[in-house]
């Protein structure tokens, strides 16, 4: 029986930029493809190529930072089968295991040890159309839902969503990000503290220390 494997982007060490365990040292699994094109996405590397890995190289290389935590992202790491297969062996061997998602695939199958972040994307991402509402059914109290904020109207859907929802009281944490670049991070700030909204402010941590350099 042939060794099952992953195409991989990327594995490398840093300091997680965003979610519940921003700040803490993490080692970042991508993986190649994605079904979607969010207009600000900065990952566009990670759509093609990659390199073939098999599933026991990766989890040595994973160790080999010799650092508990781990999240696995994208692209959009649900798009490859065997990635349940890597977080559920990670899981089982003592890692904190998070998932960056897009919330366009099903998230069902994710092995309940793992933190799932999802992003529902906005209006102004050019993905809406893409969420996947059953995804929405199959929430957790683990979860932790991300808005990407490009703009007010953006701001006024995803304060809709999160009242419709009703995750703030389903899910670990809701997060308001400012796109880099397009929406004003004190514009947003304001806004949240104006309406009182029961979320969290997130800026990317990864970007103010080190802008868009890949591998960081």
């Amino acid at each position: 029986m042939s060794e099952s494997s992953l195409r991989i982007t990327e594995v490398f060490l840093s300091l997680q930029g965003e979610a519940l365990s921003s700040g803490l040292p993490t080692v970042f699994v991508r993986l190649t493809g994605c079904p979607l094109r969010c207009q600000y996405c900065d990952t566009a590397y990670a759509f093609h190529g990659g390199e073939k890995r098999l599933m026991s190289e990766l989890l040595d290389e994973i160790a080999s930072h010799k650092v508990k935590r781990v999240c696995v992202t994208g692209g959009e790491p649900l798009a490859q089968p065997g990635v349940h297969e890597l977080m559920t062996t990670l899981c089982d061997q003592g890692y904190e295991v998070s998932l960056e998602t897009s919330g366009a695939l099903p998230v069902e199958e994710v092995d309940e040890r793992v933190q799932r972040v999802i992003d529902w994307k906005t209006p102004d991402s050019a993905e809406q159309d893409k969420n996947l509402a059953s995804n929405m059914q199959q929430l957790r109290a683990s979860d932790q839902i991300k808005f990407v904020i490009c703009s007010r109207k953006d701001y006024d859907w995803a304060r809709f969503e999160t009242d419709r929802l009703e995750l703030a009281d389903k899910v670990a944490a809701v997060w308001f990000s400012p796109s880099f670049g397009q929406q004003d991070a004190t514009q947003l700030a304001d806004w949240i503290v104006e309406d009182r909204l029961p979320v969290r402010f997130q800026p990317q941590l990864h970007k103010l220390l080190w802008n868009d350099e890949p591998g960081r």
